[in-house]
């Protein structure tokens, strides 16, 4: 792996409809890793890692365009909040106030609603290169009532690419008004560079997972992975058991579904291995760090090919995963969940950050 001079590169990215200008920023560390991102929803459009012979590719989906993104996307690379995953029919009760939530998903409420932090120009608060890593701290001021949500919540968005090779997110937030908050970020990965996902090799850091129903919302059970598909504890192909006649691949279509880590504190601070991935053709690895007590795992499921992506690549169904570090789904709604309340004078915190290696 060749040795660079870490840098942040700052250009225009395009126009926004409301005739703001969004702004892209290229962030390469020593090695070479390269990621950019945009203040356009906080999306990262690109992620550059090498092979086990050197060779960099982009693992992860998207458009080069900002017009492409404009047009509508399933979040590649994106900023999710102010509620990530899912919220019951749109509804919660806090404090015996009942909130009723802009539905995007048939009756549910999906990432923050119709215009989350995904569809936002954010603030660019810095954009510099501190101890020799890139650091781009992105913020946003979320008004009392958007998309339904009490209280005015402001955000910031630390993006750092590490001299450890890993891209780390650190979210913070506070609200003048007691509210929820889960924030979490959609990549898409593909550690091949193309094609599909199904023999990348996953293990996943958790005994339980959230069984959901037909609408892919929590049923409250938290049910042991031991015996069924989704027991990832030893390392395994995505595609071994992705076709299995099983109710719960049924409903997701395949993996969409929060995974319980070995912690179940409501707002956790030391960050512990999530999951780990392995792509055997290029010897490409990523560990997923969190302080979150969950990560929803996400194959691509509801890709239909009609979007074309980075080199004309249509994306076609399991051609990406996710691991979107959260709180857990429809938490609002169930209160044996750890919570996402945040009250004024608190600090909302959440660090994830994914690893890259080779073997």
């Amino acid at each position: 792996m060749s040795v660079t001079q870490s840098s942040l590169i700052r250009a225009n990215f395009g126009q926004l409809p409301d005739g703001a200008m969004a702004e892209i920023f290229t962030l390469r560390n020593r090695h070479g890793l390269e990621a950019r991102i945009t203040n356009y929803g906080g999306i990262v459009t690109s992620l550059k890692t090498p092979d086990r012979d050197g060779h960099f590719t982009d693992v992860v989906l998207g458009f080069d365009r900002l017009e492409d993104y404009l047009k509508g996307h399933p979040y590649f690379g994106a900023l999710i909040g102010r509620y990530g995953n899912r919220i019951a029919h749109g509804n919660f009760s806090l404090h015996g106030r009942d909130y009723k939530l802009a539905t995007n998903n048939g009756a549910n409420a999906l990432h923050g609603g119709i215009k989350g932090f995904d569809k936002v120009r954010w603030h660019v608060a810095a954009a510099e290169v501190v101890a020799d890593e890139p650091t781009l701290t992105l913020t946003y001021v979320s008004a009392d009532g958007e998309e339904g949500y009490p209280g005015t919540l402001s955000v910031q968005a630390v993006y750092v690419l590490t001299d450890y090779n890993a891209l780390t997110l650190k979210f913070t937030a506070k609200t003048d008004q007691p509210t929820v908050c889960n924030l979490t970020h959609h990549s898409y990965f593909n550690l091949a560079g193309a094609g599909d996902v199904l023999h990348h090799v996953v293990h996943i850091n958790a005994d339980q997972f959230t069984p959901v129903d037909s609408g892919l919302i929590p049923t409250g059970e938290l049910r042991r992975v031991a015996k069924t598909p989704f027991d990832f504890r030893a390392p395994t192909p995505i595609g071994l058991r992705i076709n299995q006649d099983e109710e719960q691949l049924k409903l997701g279509h395949g993996y969409d579904h929060n995974f319980v880590l070995e912690k179940m504190g409501s707002r956790p601070v030391e960050l512990s291995l999530a999951a780990n991935v392995y792509e055997p053709l290029t010897g490409r690895t990523m560990e997923v760090w969190t302080t979150e007590p969950g990560v929803q795992f996400y194959t691509g499921n509801f890709l239909d090919g009609t979007l074309t992506g980075k080199g004309g690549w249509k994306y076609q169904a399991r051609h990406g995963f996710c691991f979107e570090p959260q709180h857990f789904p429809d938490a609002p709604n169930q209160p044996a969940f750890p919570s996402t309340e945040l009250k004024p004078g608190e600090i909302y915190t959440h660090t994830t950050s994914y690893k890259f290696g080779v073997e």
